[in-house]
């Protein structure tokens, strides 16, 4: 067994508890476990991808208990490729916080820590039991993280967040009784090889079932119609906070991808393909009410909210069709559409600052300090977002559209072509009254803090690195539709641990 499967969900648990303790202490030392903590995670996480990448499915169980008795953790391509991202992103989110926005609000650093637990245990856990364990964490954390720097707005935003989520945990506590009371095992494997041989009343239970689960997961992916909690919360969260949040929607993309393939997959029998029919309409729904959303938001945060949904629904047809070639577009689109939207977030931040009161909202305001370095970086981001040529968000979505054919085809051209040019026009207009429309009116702006504006370029300059490495990355993303299409090696997997 490789312990450090163990590293990304612990070293954030136990960093997360010591900064509970140390948040009275000397601000500098609690951001220097934290930044030094998510380095770690950094560097654990470059080390699993590689380790992964040799194909062997890694099953570890703690305490050398056994499925289905024992926590079991698993690490595949999948599971993997999400810690990295995670990692990478929480580098960023943790270094602008620091530059002053962790002061708004108390035990920012341990909240962080905490949802960094939950969202990488979410991606390494090998039984449902547990998924819903690290959901409540990465949940409870993020409840206390959309507070942060408080106001009217977050307060009522969160409440809603808190009772949708809640209503969430009930519905998903019933699916694992369901899962249960009928297979006598919660462990992932084990339901795929129990929901196979199901036959009668067992399987509709099963079936029964598993569509309360895809609907708890719809529900932390966000797509439709259990997505108007979304904008509001994202909208009002601080833009770290927000940043972060941006891997959120793929946790819940993450189980529905891991349930439809492993569980429901092509070995279910009778069950198999549970809802992809039902998932494939969601998802065009979503694309086409987002970017209506987008069109008509009245601030960049509000807009860039609506975006993270584009991405929900463009990744949820993916995975509705579940062919090796749409999931591996899928999973590179994932990968650069959560980094650039949250560098978006960082820069949005960065443009209220020097707009004063009036924020990011689509007023005419003052003229910003650094129009021109702000503008520029905005006007590269959102060509990235937009999925306009060159950068990786035009290669994920061409690559996802020559991955469908026949009439899935036509109607998932048309709606994210549609919605692409939709969604310039949004951000044109953005753009103009944020950095061109301006009145003489002096402004309070607080001065570009040029660390905050580093780590925001940084994290936008993904996209182009995605181009430059895309063909290694959409090596790996094959490979891992391959993987996750392949029910029966995460069965011998678990059978080769068991027999250990």
């Amino acid at each position: 067994m490789n312990n450090l499967l163990l590293v990304p969900v612990l070293l954030p648990l136990v960093c997360g508890a010591l900064l509970m303790m140390a948040a009275r202490g000397s601000m500098a030392m609690v951001r220097l476990i934290s930044i030094s903590s998510i380095l770690l995670l950094l560097l654990c996480s470059l080390y699993l991808l590689p380790l992964a990448a040799q194909g062997e499915i890694l099953v570890y169980g703690l305490g050398n208990w056994s499925a289905p008795f024992g926590i079991v953790l698993l690490l595949d391509r999948l599971s993997a490729l999400m810690l990295m991202v995670t990692a990478v992103l929480a580098v960023f989110v943790v270094l602008y916080a620091s530059r002053g926005e962790d002061q708004r609000g108390s035990y920012f650093h341990a909240l962080l820590q905490f949802q960094l637990a939950g969202i990488n245990g979410a991606f390494l856990t090998g039984d449902l039991f547990n998924l819903f364990v690290f959901f409540e964490i990465l949940l409870i954390a993020s409840y206390a993280l959309l507070l942060h720097g408080l106001g009217v707005a977050r307060i009522r935003s969160a409440l809603h967040y808190v009772i949708l989520n809640l209503i969430g945990s009930g519905l998903f506590l019933i699916a694992a009784g369901l899962f249960y009371g009928v297979a006598g095992t919660l462990n992932m494997t084990d339901l795929a090889l129990f929901v196979s041989q199901a036959e009668g009343d067992q399987l509709f239970l099963l079936e029964a079932a598993g569509a309360l689960l895809m609907l708890v997961f719809g529900l932390k992916a966000a797509f439709f119609p259990l997505y108007f909690w979304l904008p509001r919360a994202y909208a009002s969260a601080t833009a770290p906070v927000a940043a972060l949040f941006a891997i959120m929607t793929k946790v819940g993309l993450y189980a529905i991808l891991r349930f439809s393939t492993l569980v429901f997959g092509a070995a279910a029998g009778g069950a198999s393909g549970l809802g992809t029919g039902v998932l494939w309409v969601l998802a065009l729904v979503t694309i086409v009410l987002a970017i209506l959303g987008a069109f008509a938001a009245n601030s960049l945060s509000s807009l860039l909210a609506y975006l993270v949904l584009v991405s929900v629904g463009t990744l949820l047809a993916g995975i509705a069709v579940g062919t090796e070639a749409t999931l591996a577009a899928s999973l590179y689109y994932l990968v650069q559409s959560t980094w650039v939207i949250a560098g978006l977030f960082l820069l949005a931040g960065i443009v209220a600052k020097q707009r004063g009161d009036l924020g990011d909202n689509f007023k005419v305001g003052p003229r910003l300090l650094n129009p021109n370095l702000l503008g520029a970086c905005f006007f590269l981001a959102t060509i990235a977002v937009a999925g306009l040529p060159p950068f990786a968000g035009f290669f994920g979505k061409v690559l996802l559209l020559q991955a469908v054919s026949g009439q899935t085809a036509w109607q998932l051209w048309t709606v994210v072509l549609v919605s692409g040019l939709v969604g310039v026009i949004g951000l044109s207009r953005a753009g103009s009254m944020l950095f061109w429309r301006h009145h003489t009116t002096a402004s309070e702006a607080q001065p570009l803090d040029k660390v905050t504006f580093a780590v925001t370029a940084l994290l936008l300059c993904s996209s182009p690195l995605l181009v430059v490495f895309a063909q290694p990355l959409v090596n790996f993303t094959q490979a891992t539709a391959l993987q996750v299409l392949d029910a029966a090696s995460y069965l011998q997997a678990m059978q080769l641990k068991e027999a250990m």
